[in-house]
């Protein structure tokens, strides 16, 4: 672990220690911004409580990750390294690409590998996230701190008067809770945890300006759903949630938050005199029975200390009014032109089934499995969805590639603060949920995408499922022979490079390990010509694994390093 990392996690653990009368400062994640971005996974450790440190994980840190600033229109080039003791992946949550860049359960990072994913950032300017998505495991990654925000601008949203000074009058917020052993290692024998941490701080506080602030807030939870308001019942302001930002602005007192969903909320802070005070709280209490996080009792499976009660969240102080504050609300915002059912030419529907005492929660009676793929869509098609939870217990559906419009609800009409673009939704009890959505640009018929329950016992339980979608046009399906390639120089000392017996041959994926088996390079669909760099490989044997594009057969050549 470098000097860096260390003091890092030295000052996140003190940022979860040091009070402040009853409170602890609100750790606001560093950024990164460009479009280059390094990010290293490890294993790391926390001071959350007094006695013993906390084995954690994070992503250049101790615990979580820095904040992503993407641009829209620009291309995004990543470098993920895996410095943990455990194999990993990271999803980058909401986002359209392409299957073999998505991070989801096929695009495995052994320990010691570089995974190498770019793509063109074509979301609207909103609030995203980034987490390990490794099958069974993924709860095990989350609880130990992996993951990160990011959040992307772009015109529309810039021409706004809206607060996006980071860390000053535009917060961002990551929910979850944790419980502790004795030894004040974190522990999973329940689905949801007894203390409350935001951005990786218990107890947490922050100072924000008398003026108009923006709170990004991401359900980053196991399971747990959030009923959010403020301990003086003030109205607050919905302006964006999953996929962008809405119309206008919509007011609200409480907003139900479900994990994986994402919001962005204005609060009025022009009538708060300095030096008071407000919480923002989750009003849980009274929830039926299937209300994640609405069970009676604080021990065994899903005990919490938290559960079907109201807590605190995080405890906000009022400061003086910042230069060019913004102190009035937007009476519009954009204007979104949203899929329709009739813009549908193909419906779907998936049950949620099983999950009855000692079983998991499946789709449609089938447990996950990696090499099933449930569903075949045709690009460029328009697609109704319904999901079905005719059960016990709700869920969080979350689909990937696409932002969708949910056009009805069972229960009743679709809340005006989820009206915009979504990729996660609560599934309610005995619930049926419509969306429509547009599965575009991107064809691969062997790299799956993903939908399944973004509560991770769930999903690692197998309540998950996984399509493709194919170019009918047959311009991604073509079948010929795959062509042979060579590598050169070889030997080489810092460069090798790749030369086509058909030059229109390309590489879908390149894979490098040594001469043990050892994955060190990962890189879906590479630009090759300006070679690969090999500078810091040791003196030896490699082996390049090329899946042609065409016919996606593998061809492995030998290679040394000098």
């Amino acid at each position: 672990m470098s000097l860096k990392s260390i003091f890092m996690g030295l000052a996140l653990g003190l940022a979860a220690s040091v009070s402040y009368g009853q409170y602890n400062t609100l750790h606001i994640p560093d950024t990164l911004s460009g479009t280059t971005f390094n990010l290293n996974m490890r294993d790391s450790f926390v001071q959350f409580r007094t006695g013993n440190q906390t084995i954690t994980a994070g992503i250049n840190g101790a615990f979580w990750g820095p904040t992503l600033f993407f641009n829209k229109g620009d291309s995004v080039h990543m470098n993920v390294r895996n410095y943990l003791n455990d194999t990993t992946t990271l999803h980058w949550h909401g986002f359209h690409l392409p299957a073999v860049m998505d991070g989801g359960p096929h695009q495995t990072i052994p320990p010691g590998a570089i995974w190498r994913p770019y793509w063109k950032v074509t979301n609207n300017a909103s609030t995203y996230w980034y987490h390990p998505h490794l099958h069974m495991s993924t709860e095990k990654q989350l609880i130990e701190g992996l993951g990160g925000f990011i959040i992307v601008r772009d015109a529309a949203e810039a021409a706004l008067a809206l607060p996006r000074t980071y860390g000053i009058d535009d917060i961002p917020l990551a929910l979850t809770s944790r419980s502790f052993d004795a030894s004040n290692a974190f522990t999973s024998t329940s689905a949801y945890g007894d203390y409350m941490v935001v951005n990786g701080t218990m107890n947490p506080q922050v100072s924000l300006p008398k003026q108009y602030v923006r709170l990004r807030i991401l359900n980053a939870e196991m399971e747990r759903g959030y009923n959010l308001g403020f301990s003086d019942n003030r109205t607050f302001y919905v302006i964006g949630n999953d996929g962008g930002l809405l119309d206008a602005p919509v007011p609200v007192t409480r907003v139900k938050l479900l994990v994986g969903e994402r919001i962005e909320i204005l609060v009025n802070l022009t009538g708060d005199a300095v030096g008071s005070s407000i919480d923002l709280k989750a009003y849980n209490a009274g929830f039926p029975l299937g209300w994640p996080g609405g069970e009676p009792g604080t021990t065994g499976p899903f005990g919490s200390l938290l559960n079907n009660i109201n807590f605190n969240i995080l405890h906000i102080n009022v400061a003086a009014a910042t230069t060019g504050a913004i102190t009035a609300l937007p009476s519009s915002l954009v204007s979104n032109t949203y899929l329709t059912a009739g813009d549908a030419t193909v419906t779907r529907t998936l049950n949620v089934t099983d999950g009855t005492p000692g079983r998991p929660f499946y789709f449609d009676h089938a447990n996950f499995d990696l090499a099933t793929i449930n569903h075949t869509l045709q690009l460029n098609t328009v697609e109704k969805w319904t999901v079905v939870n005719n059960n016990v217990f709700g869920h969080s559906f979350h689909i990937h590639d696409i932002q969708f419009k949910i056009i009805s609800r069972s229960s009743g009409p679709v809340n005006a603060y989820e009206s915009g673009w979504k990729d996660s939704y609560y599934l309610g009890i005995n619930e049926t949920v419509s969306f429509v959505a547009k599965f575009d640009d991107y064809a691969d018929d062997i790299h799956p995408f993903m939908y399944h329950c973004h509560m991770a016992p769930h999903e690692d339980g197998g309540l998950m499922g996984q399509f493709v979608v194919r170019d009918a046009t047959g311009v991604n399906n073509t079948i010929k022979d795959p062509a042979d390639f060579k590598v050169y120089p070889n030997p080489a000392n810092d460069r090798i490079y790749f030369s086509f017996n058909d030059p229109t041959m390309q590489a879908y994926y390149v894979t490098i390990t040594n001469a043990v088996g050892r994955t060190l390079y990962m890189l879906p669909r590479p630009h090759l010509a300006d070679g690969i760099d090999i500078s810091k490989f040791a003196q030896g044997n490699y082996f390049v694994q090329l899946t042609d594009e065409a016919t996606k057969k593998v061809i492995t050549k030998h290679f040394i390093k000098q």
